[in-house]
């Protein structure tokens, strides 16, 4: 692992933390369907202040470049943070029958999962060099 990676997976780990956190108050107000995509975007919006600041290097790039690289790496993830996070709570933990806690660690499988792509996405096309 190189130290930027592990830059990347803190940095990404509190943003993480906004987006659990966010996700289990919004879920008290709207649908938990609904509440991951909208604490994904508050976690999207900490995880590109953090990594651009902490992370990776200037990319050369103006801020609005990034912020639509950024996003587009971003909906990608989404889409697998949402499929593993609904899936799992709606589908593979009732038919285990396991009920503990069962939103909020698929949510956390979920957002756990595209950790990977993330990092190369960044690395290789928001972030990159101009």
């Amino acid at each position: 692992m190189t130290k930027q990676f592990i830059k990347f997976l803190f940095t990404g780990g509190i943003a993480a933390g906004v987006n659990l956190t966010s996700r289990y108050l919004l879920n008290m107000l709207m649908s938990f369907e609904i509440s991951v995509i909208i604490a994904y975007l508050l976690g999207m919006i900490t995880a590109y202040i953090l990594a651009k600041i902490f992370v990776f290097e200037a990319s050369g790039r103006s801020i609005s470049s990034e912020i639509k690289r950024f996003s587009i790496v971003n909906l990608f993830a989404l889409l697998i943070v949402w499929g593993i996070s609904v899936s799992l709570a709606r589908i593979v933990f009732p038919a285990m029958s396991f009920t503990w806690h069962a939103n909020d660690i698929a949510h956390i499988i979920g957002v756990i999962v595209p950790a990977i792509t993330s990092f190369i996405g960044h690395s290789k096309f928001t972030f990159k060099k101009k």
